[in-house]
């Protein structure tokens, strides 16, 4: 009788593994789809010098697009910004502190503009690159970095390098 409940423990801790593995299994069946996302740098925007601070803040708004099947959110966007092809800093769009139930809702084939807030303080760039920023006199902006994307089951990141 021992040998039959030690072997009946056995088979249900084998058992969990088994779905434990299902689970994970079925979890990386989107990460193909998640894959698929494109993105975009759509728009850099001058919105305030404060000359006080030398400090100029810019919206910055990518273009997410969604070609696969899947509904997916973004809950990161880490980037480094470039003007004339000269780094201006980094910045990050996060929404990793918002549940995954209220973020907005990437369904298949939707196209959303995300905007995000990047500050250029003087001290971090040479002074002629922030003139040239805050004088609106840069012609090219782009963007490279690694953007995070989830389903209910999944996550997945994916490096871009996109300019307009």
């Amino acid at each position: 009788m021992a040998l039959q409940s030690k072997l009946i423990v056995y088979l249900a801790i084998i058992g969990v593994l088994a779905l434990m593995g299902g689970i994970i299994f079925y979890a990386s069946l989107d990460n193909d789809e998640l894959d698929l996302i494109e993105i975009e740098l759509t728009n850099v925007k001058l919105l305030d010098v404060n000359t006080v601070n030398n400090q100029a803040k810019f919206e910055i708004t990518f273009l997410v697009k969604n070609p696969s099947d899947k509904t997916l959110t973004v809950s990161q966007i880490d980037f480094q910004l470039y003007g004339d092809d000269k780094l201006l800093g980094s910045g990050l769009y996060s929404t990793a502190d918002i549940a995954l139930p209220g973020r907005v809702l990437f369904i298949s084939g939707a196209e959303i503009p995300l905007k995000n807030i990047f500050v250029l303080s003087k001290s971090e760039v040479n002074s002629e690159i922030y003139e040239d920023a805050t004088n609106e006199r840069i012609t090219s902006f782009s963007a490279e970095g690694n953007i995070i994307t989830q389903t209910s089951w999944s996550e997945a990141d994916k490096d871009f390098k996109t300019g307009y």
